[in-house]
């Protein structure tokens, strides 16, 4: 009697008990279910792809006038046709692209360092410390940033970096305010107070306990930076600032 009982026990434990699936996958099923998110990562690699290889492939010069001014698609063999100096439009686009995911990558990488900095001291302080960081947030909010962007530029040597500097430097504010955020709450959760009380010091609270809990959003607003900054650097490139 008591072998058929633990024979019973285990069959219900083996039907009632489901495997644990890893996160990775489950988030990955999903992401494979929305056909939209699908698609637009397939748009998003085969741009990423042709902008870093593509110039390894099709060597023809940018800046080189190859034919007469506004050819039309194909012809001698310029897909695009040519712009009004006659230059290979193509070749423009695939070596331009290049330039312009460099501007955004870095833009947005150097935004988040600096709104991560200021909104991890921030939250994490708080007080004077806190009081005197958000007045130069919000300093930085109100501040027309194209207008300035334009100045930093026009006052500079109109380069790559300095471009990358201006967007980077006007476009932190949104990081710092969500890292704040986050900071506040999570600070006050038991396993910081626990780390604490094991004698952790603040930047390893701050950078190994709260950072690393504190991050989905924060790469959520960087991932958004890169597409504002290609677009501001855009607008840069209108107004005869940027190449």
């Amino acid at each position: 009697v008591e072998e058929n009982n633990q024979k019973q026990h285990f069959s219900i434990l083996e039907n009632t008990t489901d495997p644990v699936e890893h996160p990775l996958i489950e988030t990955a099923r999903m992401f494979a279910g929305n056909y939209a998110a699908v698609a637009g990562l397939v748009i998003l690699a085969f741009i990423i792809a042709v902008s870093l290889a593509g110039p390894m492939f099709y060597t023809t010069d940018p800046f080189e006038m190859v034919w007469a001014p506004f050819s039309r698609p194909g012809d001698r063999g310029f897909l695009m046709g040519t712009d009004y100096l006659g230059r290979d439009l193509l070749a423009q686009i695939i070596h331009g692209g290049r330039a312009t995911l460099a501007v955004g990558c870095a833009a947005a990488l150097l935004s988040a360092v600096i709104g991560i900095t200021f909104g991890a001291l921030s939250g994490f302080y708080r007080g004077w410390v806190d009081e005197i960081l958000m007045r130069i947030t919000e300093f930085f909010q109100v501040l027309p940033t194209l207008l300035f962007s334009m100045v930093l530029v026009a006052l500079f040597w109109a380069s790559l970096p300095m471009i990358t500097f201006s967007i980077g430097i006007v476009s932190w504010t949104g990081v710092a305010r969500i890292t704040r955020a986050e900071f506040l709450k999570i600070r006050e959760l038991e396993y910081v107070t626990a780390a604490r009380a094991g004698g952790a010091k603040n930047l390893n609270l701050i950078f190994r306990v709260i950072l690393p809990n504190a991050l989905p959003p924060i790469i959520v607003q960087a991932a958004l930076l890169v597409g504002f900054a290609i677009l501001f650097e855009a607008g840069l490139s209108f107004l005869g600032l940027s190449d």
